[in-house]
């Protein structure tokens, strides 16, 4: 029996076109390069944001996924089973150490509406789980490792 499959993320490893930048703005994005480094685009709407980085080929591929910007910083989304938070600074393996703010309802809301405007104008899916509200980028519970196989599905 094969293994769970995981759901596809074409946002994550697909790359777009230079036109991508055209497009977004004439959707009301907001483009801007990042003054550390220039092959780096912001894409801001609804206060929350994603990083694009320019590719050798001119295309571009998300460095960043969207998030909900503090004082310039884009926070990641993480779900620490009872409530939501936003984490801040260099990402670590150890989600309870980095500092983090609480995830306000209005938020996730805006991340929500970014998310799926984001999609619609790249041309990328968005999937159930996705549409439904807000899915995080540093928990994850499609599977628990080490678990072993999913479940059958029928008794046959």
């Amino acid at each position: 029996m094969a293994g769970p499959k995981e759901t596809p993320k074409p946002l994550l490893t697909e790359s777009f076109p230079a036109a991508l930048l055209e497009r977004l703005r004439a959707a009301g994005f907001e483009c801007t390069s990042v003054s550390s480094s220039p092959e780096r685009v912001r894409v801001m709407k609804h206060n929350s944001a994603a990083l694009f980085e320019r590719q050798p080929d001119g295309a571009f591929r998300l460095g960043q996924p969207p998030g909900y910007v503090f004082k310039g910083e884009i926070g990641r989304l993480w779900d620490a089973g009872y409530q939501k938070f936003w984490l801040l600074g260099p990402a670590t393996d150890e989600p309870f150490n980095e500092p983090r703010r609480p995830a306000l309802a209005e938020q996730l809301q805006a991340l929500h509406a970014f998310s799926e405007e984001l999609k619609s104008v790249l041309g990328v899916p968005s999937f159930y789980n996705e549409s439904i509200g807000s899915t995080c980028e540093v928990t994850a519970y499609d599977r628990l490792k080490g678990r072993g196989p999913a479940p059958r599905t029928s008794l046959h």
